[in-house]
């Protein structure tokens, strides 16, 4: 049976992120006492084959067996819904919400309406090489009928940077990196910039919160706690302008 206030979290992609999500996911939910907040179950298997490696075809070796074993066990200890705090992973959310009889919301549709719904008209994508290539995110700009630019090589090669060089290795990244990514990207009339990396998330929190950006795993975050029947607190105003009952 399925408990209507247990979450349950596809992580370990990678673990930074993941331990981050539960952070932000515990900050922001409405709560007076422990009992308060939404029971979440993390799987984090950190040994799962990297996903833009499989996607740009430099490894063989596919995170989907498990990641379609970890939504399994989820659904199985009774999640309300799930939620996989990793951009690029999404590539495979058709095949893992085939595999689950709940909800798996997805990070990149719901954060392409998010930018609608905060009223941008072009947003710049700072991704992984991985997501950048499967098109996913533009696609969902695409939809909400949002304009969009990808990084150019230098552009890439900074992010690239941040995430696997830093933040992977558990290292604080330079905030001026993140800043000039951006900064290629604004000159292309990009009105902000969608931190669609959970590992680009975690390299923000050492800059303050600016408008420019949009963190795809505060989104994510959001839609868990509304999910799960809890109210949320401390985003900034526009997060109140979601719909609690949209699922995409």
């Amino acid at each position: 049976m399925h408990s209507p206030h247990l979450l349950g979290v596809l992580g370990g992609l990678g673990p930074m992120a993941s331990a981050y999500f539960y952070e932000m996911i515990t900050a922001h939910t409405k709560a007076q006492r422990d009992q308060d907040h939404i029971d979440i179950i993390l799987s984090s298997r950190a040994s799962t084959p990297d996903r833009t490696d499989f996607i740009l075809g430099r490894s063989t070796e596919s995170p989907l067996p498990a990641m379609i074993e970890d939504a399994k066990a989820l659904d199985a200890f009774g999640a309300r819904a799930i939620v996989i705090p990793c951009n690029t992973a999404h590539y495979f959310i058709d095949q893992v919400r085939a595999s689950v009889s709940v909800p798996v919301p997805s990070i990149i549709r719901e954060t392409a309406h998010f930018v609608r719904t905060c009223g941008h008209k072009k947003a710049g994508i700072l991704a992984t090489e991985g997501t950048i290539a499967s098109g996913a995110y533009q696609s969902a700009l695409e939809r909400e009928g949002i304009g969009y630019a990808v990084p150019d090589e230098a552009c890439q090669k900074t992010l690239t940077q941040i995430i696997y060089d830093y933040v992977k290795r558990g290292l604080r990244s330079d905030p001026a990196l993140l800043y000039e990514a951006a900064h290629s990207l604004r000159a292309q009339g990009c009105d902000c910039m969608i931190l669609g990396c959970t590992e680009l998330s975690v390299a923000a929190r050492e800059i303050p919160e600016e408008e420019m950006f949009i963190d795809s795993l505060q989104v994510l975050a959001c839609r868990a706690i509304t999910m799960c029947g809890s109210e949320t607190q401390g985003f900034r105003a526009e997060f109140s302008l979601m719909d609690p009952e949209m699922q995409i």
